[in-house]
């Protein structure tokens, strides 16, 4: 039976994780909180991470504004401590797949980024990210995974589309961002797909290094709100356009966050789906949006 260890088990993610692990009778789990684990200590990770064949990662500083004033502390969240997972998988010969971000890229592209795209980051979120990233390659040449991944919503936690549908409730008109693009990612949709991920890397069918966890196609914040809007039955134009400058923020966006997916099909898994059709599935199987 195989042993993984879940970290973040508490997050957005790390809660679709655990959900997709459990229907699993083949897999031994341990599911690890902040609570549970600090993973700023690394005597703390050395002795969770023995005794398991596959680490997730899915603990992280996710205030990305935060970062810009407390940038040491981020990248010892994002940084020193995926470094200290991934020395620990090295010691015990585990597999270890890591959850990055598309802001590890400068956002300047006018097509998708493929997996092996300069990176460049425009925020200290950003880079403390990279750290992370750069720590599992460098530590786990053949057995790190590391799955970028973007504007994430899902069931769990404060997040896009449960923040459009209370303020629906609110305020008779909302503007959006429209000049920023990326792929709305559901939650739920990337554990399956990471969980697929263990499976193909315990199997020998998945080459180490990164690959883009991001739903299919692409759209801006605005056009994901009025996908909202109209999949809620409520009327879309009460969406409207806005710039980004009409929102101020410590930490600048990227402007173009669209990934490229071409590692999967040498894995022998499919991309995520189109994130309209996924939004769709999320929003019937749950009726309060988040």
């Amino acid at each position: 039976m195989t042993r993984l260890l879940l970290t973040g088990a508490g997050g957005m993610l790390g809660r679709d994780l655990l959900a997709v692990l459990r229907t699993r009778g083949d897999l031994s789990v341990t599911a690890a909180t902040r609570a549970d684990l600090d993973i700023t200590d690394p005597a703390a990770v050395r002795a969770a991470v023995t005794g398991h064949d596959v680490v997730i990662n899915a603990a992280a500083w996710t205030d990305v504004d935060g970062a810009e004033t407390r940038e040491r502390a981020a990248t010892t969240v994002n940084g020193d401590a995926v470094g200290y997972l991934a020395d620990a998988c090295a010691a015990t010969g585990a597999q270890m797949i890591h959850i990055s971000t598309d802001y590890v890229f400068p956002g300047d592209a006018t097509e998708p980024y493929p997996e092996n795209a300069p990176t460049s980051p425009v925020n200290a979120y950003g880079r403390s990210k990279l750290a992370g990233e750069l720590a599992v390659r460098r530590l786990l040449p053949d057995a790190g995974y590391v799955v970028r991944t973007a504007w994430l919503y899902g069931e769990h936690g404060p997040n896009f589309v449960a923040t459009m549908l209370r303020l629906a409730g609110e305020r008779e008109h909302l503007d959006v961002v429209n000049d920023q693009r990326g792929q709305p990612t559901w939650s739920y949709a990337l554990a399956e797909q990471l969980v697929a991920l263990a499976d193909a890397g315990i199997a020998g069918r998945a080459a180490s290094g990164v690959y883009h966890g991001t739903a299919s196609g692409e759209t801006t914040w605005h056009g994901l709100a009025r996908a909202v809007f109209t999949l809620r039955g409520l009327d879309p134009d009460r969406i409207r356009p806005a710039t980004s400058d009409h929102f101020r923020r410590p930490a600048p966006r990227p402007s173009y966050s669209v990934l490229a997916h071409d590692r999967w099909a040498a894995a022998g898994l499919q991309p995520l789906p189109d994130w309209h059709s996924a939004l769709a599935q999320m929003l019937a199987t749950e009726p309060s949006g988040g």
